[in-house]
């Protein structure tokens, strides 16, 4: 449900359900730890750029299985139960969230179309976001009677702000490319045809003129002091 593809030492990662507009689902959760783990193994990989085939980026998780679909106690495709941490279910979009977070490469999301639930939960571990300008966006758990998942509730105030964090996910509402870029959501928006150039672009930047374990090191750690007491602790490490 995703392609997976290595080029001038960038790595693609394309969701790739178009006709469901991407929707996010166990097998898409588990090729997208996978590609994660070969990008870091893979020492002629630079940088990572994920983006959506088709017109959507993701609409969220896949909701054919109706009323099944945030069932803790279904199984996957394979019969195995659900990863837990002390017996409670881990969410998919948490798994793949923190294996972004983990890892060695910098990861740029080219957001090319709706991003709606997981669909931008999921990039916010990613270390910078560029979205068409016609993108939507959506925190729209609230309206679905559910809470945050993906470690956005960690993510999410440390990358846009508490106050406009909670806006978001408190109204739960859609909105547009220029007020995600207004709030500090995305870095930069573009026409739909100049996004992927744009993020190549920057990917080539980072592959052609740094050290690869310099980007990787500082990456870490600056995701690390996020949660940090005080500069001491970075001065120490």
């Amino acid at each position: 449900e995703i392609d997976y593809l290595v080029a001038d030492r960038i790595a693609t990662i394309t969701l790739s359900r178009p006709d469901q507009l991407n929707a996010f689902t166990q097998v898409m959760r588990d090729e997208l730890i996978d590609a994660f783990d070969r990008a870091d193994s893979d020492d002629d990989v630079r940088a990572v750029v994920v983006t959506g085939r088709g017109r959507a980026f993701c609409a969220g998780a896949d909701l054919s299985a109706g009323g099944d679909t945030f069932n803790a106690d279904r199984r996957d495709r394979s019969g195995v139960t659900a990863k837990t941490i002390d017996g409670v279910p881990r969410d998919g979009g948490g798994q793949v969230s923190l294996r972004v977070a983990a890892s060695l490469k910098p990861v740029i999301a080219a957001i090319n179309g709706p991003a709606v639930g997981v669909g931008v939960t999921m990039t916010l571990p990613m270390d910078i976001r560029l979205a068409a300008d016609d993108a939507k966006f959506g925190f729209v758990f609230s309206r679905r009677g559910l809470v945050m998942e993906a470690a956005s509730s960690w993510f999410l105030p440390r990358v846009v702000g508490i106050s406009q964090a909670l806006e978001w996910v408190a109204t739960g509402r859609v909105f547009d490319a220029a007020e995600a870029l207004r709030g500090g959501l995305v870095a930069r928006t573009y026409p739909a045809d100049e996004l992927l150039p744009a993020a190549y672009a920057l990917a080539r930047e980072i592959a052609d003129n740094t050290s690869a374990v310099a980007v990787a090191t500082s990456r870490q750690l600056m995701w690390r002091m996020l949660g940090a007491d005080s500069p001491w602790e970075a001065h120490r490490l």
